[in-house]
């Protein structure tokens, strides 16, 4: 490609690289805590382009770094690598050939654009200001997160600002959305085991059934955000699993139930928790059963920085066009990216790559799940703005001192 990053057909260029790396790696994806080829894939590519390489970051996590003689901020840009155990569906040539793995909510795609905004900025290093960080991140789809561990070996420090996009088909291909303050939910989830007295079907008054039990509680705990939340601050409680039993003539001695919660601030997370504790132990008590919870507090809410989330509007803007940024409401799915704001300012931001011609219409973590390729050069462009911008204005910040 030749050197001259405004020039219409160098993009062109750029997103027929960026098309080759996401078909390679949709082909070859690797499911969370396991993305040592993704990395070495993505360490080859930005050495070559001459940017410092950090590899097994956190794992198998990946920085590259490119510094500038001119003072500056430090901007980290993040995209995260890994599939998701499922089998791909898909009828293309660029389909999965790992059985059981896939990339079906467009990490690949990800990968490659942050891949492309890497090669741009390496192209125009004498043109930066201060310095940019590209962290690509392993394991965002598995609790812990990929991002607990790459910041215990310390991503963040000395970054001023950071920057996440997501490539979502719900939005059509040529949209942008995002917002100030809470973006994504808090997702914790909880595992209950109802223990009673087992027994003969027939003969329900010497036992303490769990079934009957379980089946109250999914009814009860319905009803800690109906009447334990506040109305005006949104909160999700799904019980996904209920398993007991294995004879249709045995009461069931034990009953195992499981299910999420979804956030958006921490006073709420912590009714929600403190109600179901206190929901199940009494319903449990009431048929003469006893409870065991298991609950584990999974990522906070993506709570974006306000000024971040007003340049995005500027900026975003300009790279979409007029009428194609729209405010995004809160969504309920969870995204580690939320630990990197609560330590720096920032923004994450969705870039639409749905588009019903090209088949891109299934929801993401669908096993046909597909994403309107043209959507990452749209990406690139969005982070190169952000970026510039936020290093102009800190400039201009600096010189009115």
């Amino acid at each position: 490609m030749t050197q001259h990053g405004t020039d219409k057909s160098w993009f062109d260029q750029l997103q027929e690289h960026m098309v080759e790396w996401r078909r390679y790696l949709h082909k070859n994806p690797e499911i969370s805590f396991q993305e040592s080829k993704t990395a070495a894939f993505v360490a080859d590519k930005l050495e070559n382009w001459g940017i410092e390489v950090r590899r097994h970051v956190g794992g198998h996590g990946v920085v590259g770094t490119i510094r500038s003689s001119k003072p500056g901020p430090v901007v980290k840009l993040r995209a995260d690598m890994d599939a998701l155990p499922i089998q791909d569906e898909k009828e293309c040539e660029y389909r999965s050939s790992i059985d059981g793995a896939m990339h079906a909510c467009g990490h690949d795609g990800h990968t490659s654009v942050l891949l492309g905004t890497a090669y741009y900025f390496s192209l125009h290093r004498d043109e930066l200001e201060g310095e940019i960080r590209f962290l690509f991140q392993p394991a965002e789809e598995l609790l812990p997160g990929g991002a607990v561990h790459v910041l215990k070996d310390g991503v963040l420090e000395g970054v001023d600002v950071i920057y996440g996009i997501h490539l979502w088909t719900p939005f059509p291909v040529g949209t942008a959305a995002s917002c100030a303050g809470p973006l994504m939910a808090a997702a914790d989830d909880f595992y209950i085991e109802i223990t009673g007295k087992g027994g003969h079907g027939g003969m329900p008054q010497s036992t303490h059934d769990s079934v009957v039990a379980g089946s109250a509680l999914v009814m009860q705990l319905q009803s800690i955000v109906s009447r334990s939340v506040d109305p005006l601050r949104p909160a999700v409680l799904t019980v996904g699993t209920i398993q007991a039993g294995a004879a249709q003539n045995v009461i069931a001695e034990t009953c195992r139930l499981s299910g999420t919660i979804r956030t958006f601030d921490e006073e709420t997370r912590t009714v929600m928790k403190d109600r179901l504790h206190a929901v199940t132990e009494h319903t449990a008590a009431t048929y003469g059963t006893t409870a065991n919870i298991r609950y584990i507090m999974g990522y906070p809410p993506v709570v974006n920085d306000a000024h971040e989330a007003s340049r995005f509007f500027k900026e975003a803007g300009s790279v979409f066009g007029e009428g194609k940024v729209q405010e995004a409401s809160k969504l309920m799915p969870a995204e580690d990216f939320a630990y990197y704001l609560e330590r720096v300012p920032g923004c994450f931001m969705f870039v639409g790559a749905g588009n019903p011609a090209k088949g891109a219409i299934y929801p993401h973590h669908h096993p046909k799940f597909d994403f309107d390729e043209d959507a990452m050069i749209k990406a690139v462009r969005l982070f190169i703005a952000m970026s510039t911008g936020y290093a102009a204005e800190r400039k201009i910040e600096n010189s009115s001192r």
